[in-house]
């Protein structure tokens, strides 16, 4: 394995986060500190808790879910468009560098800045809410997990973006409302049964209820499912990252 190759991507990718802090980091953090005025303190105080939690820290893992998502498939698309825009990426494909060696360097550097946002937006909610963490290590699983996984989605969406407007189409159409209906501000126990049956469907829903269950042991469907569900889904975008380098779908072209 060329480590020097994956070092000079991941080094690049993260030279261009701090270049940008304000955007990159800074911004989100803000953002989400926003959500913990409005809904933890405003709208908290009036809604009492949930499943024995307080609203203000019952959120707390579904804000830090909805910036990891966004984040991640943003940091990851736009590091791969980038040379697909510029040209240079004919330059390396044609370099020693193997598909895995390229898919570690940018994948790992997106996963890497989402990571450091959610530990920046977890210390920050601290300044809000108190809040306890009841399974540290799965906490850690879950948040490393989901930043691989969808760095890679966004990875696979770099790839098939045609234009700038495209990046953004599945962030903000699919994924942003699918997290916002995934039980982020809400259990979906508050649902009518049959909108709970209906948000079973919604995928985003195992990855916030999976992260909740780290924090104060108490999910929406069973930790197992959520945890299996988010393994699937890095196993599909693996498969797919492996299925456009073998055939050079939107890169040869």
């Amino acid at each position: 394995m060329n480590l020097h190759a994956i070092r000079a991507i991941y080094r690049f990718e993260m030279a261009r986060t701090f270049r940008t802090l304000m955007e990159s980091i800074v911004s989100p953090v803000l953002s989400t500190s926003l959500y913990f005025v409005v809904f933890g303190a405003a709208i908290g105080g009036r809604m009492g808790e949930v499943d024995g939690v307080s609203y203000g820290a019952f959120i707390i893992p579904g804000l830090i879910m909805l910036s990891l998502l966004s984040e991640s498939i943003s940091n990851a698309s736009f590091g791969i468009y980038m040379p697909k825009w510029a040209g240079t990426i004919y330059e390396l494909l044609s370099a020693p560098v193997s598909a895995m060696e390229i898919v570690i360097g940018y994948v790992g550097a997106a996963a890497t800045k989402s990571l450091m946002l959610g530990t920046l937006i977890l210390v920050t909610a601290r300044f809000f809410v108190p809040y306890g963490i009841q399974h540290p290590f799965w906490m850690l699983c879950f948040l490393v997990l989901t930043a691989l996984t969808f760095s890679l989605f966004g990875f696979i969406i770099g790839l098939w973006a045609d234009s700038f407007q495209r990046l953004q189409l599945v962030p903000l159409m699919v994924v942003t409302p699918l997290t916002f209906l995934g039980g982020a501000f809400y259990s979906i126990n508050m649902l009518p049964p049959v909108w709970q049956k209906i948000a079973l469907f919604n995928p985003v829903v195992y990855l916030i209820s999976g992260f909740r269950w780290s924090f104060y042991g108490i999910s929406d469907v069973n930790v197992g499912v959520s945890a299996a569900a988010i393994l699937g889904f890095l196993v599909l975008c693996l498969a797919v990252v492996w299925w456009i380098f073998r055939t050079g779908w939107k890169l040869k072209a």
